[in-house]
């Protein structure tokens, strides 16, 4: 996978990857929602609105939420009128969760479910989590029927130079610093590092239509700071 800034040498790849997600996750579930609402002031909850309104589909419809965490999307895809499914590998992020919907402790690589069993799936702010991006775009190809969509949110950078030096000061700086004082600092330093795990916008792009999803777009929120991808299951 090739990333649209220079790899990092200490990030860890592979298998070491998912054991040190997996324990990162567990250590900062209990107040993960507060440093959320706190490092992005607020701006995150609408983002995760935007996520379900870009899925376009009906209400009732079946949608798995991957890497659900505590629940936030999971609540936004119910008061849609939805039927979500959430999926983590974090048992501590499980306990943590705040939602009535089903969760299932499972890779998201690896899905326990029938092929073509959803008609939509949402993912926040964890492309750059998992051991392949191409594994991820498969999975979620085989989960879903024909014509189900998927909106996939994640970090990003602002185009405009200034905005993307003020950004990556505040990410790299003040983020694990708020991360200290609320919850975990190595943690939250090595979630702006991860960033570096992450392809150009157009290769994301391009790795969903070679899963198998047509129209793919890219949508900037808030300033740039924030992408998020939708596609339809061909």
């Amino acid at each position: 996978m090739t990333g649209h800034q220079e790899r990092e040498p200490s990030l860890p790849q592979g298998e070491e990857k998912a054991r040190a997600v997996r324990r990162l996750f567990d250590t900062i579930s209990p107040r993960y929602d507060l440093v959320n609402r706190v490092m992005t002031f607020g701006m995150d909850a609408g983002w995760r609105r935007r996520t379900v309104r870009e899925l376009a589909l009906p209400p009732g419809s079946r949608v798995f939420d991957l890497a659900c965490g505590t629940g936030d999307l999971c609540r936004e895809l119910a008061a849609a009128g939805h039927r979500p499914f959430g999926f983590d590998f974090s048992h501590g992020m499980l306990l943590a969760a705040r939602t009535h919907a089903p969760l299932v402790e499972a890779d998201i690589l690896r899905l326990p479910v029938r092929d073509e069993s959803a008609d939509g799936a949402t993912c926040g702010f964890a492309l750059r989590n998992v051991v392949s991006l191409a594994d991820l775009f498969a999975e979620l190809a085989r989960a879903l029927r024909p014509g189900g969509r998927v909106a996939l949110l994640e970090t990003a950078e602002p185009e405009a130079r200034l905005m993307r030096l003020g950004h990556r000061v505040y990410f790299r700086k003040v983020v694990p610093a708020i991360g200290g004082l609320l919850s975990d600092r190595e943690a939250y330093s090595y979630l702006p590092r991860s960033t570096a795990y992450l392809p150009a916008p157009n290769e994301l792009l391009v790795m969903l239509r070679e899963a198998g999803f047509t129209d793919p777009r890219r949508l900037s929120l808030g300033g740039g700071v924030t992408q998020l991808l939708v596609a339809t299951r061909a």
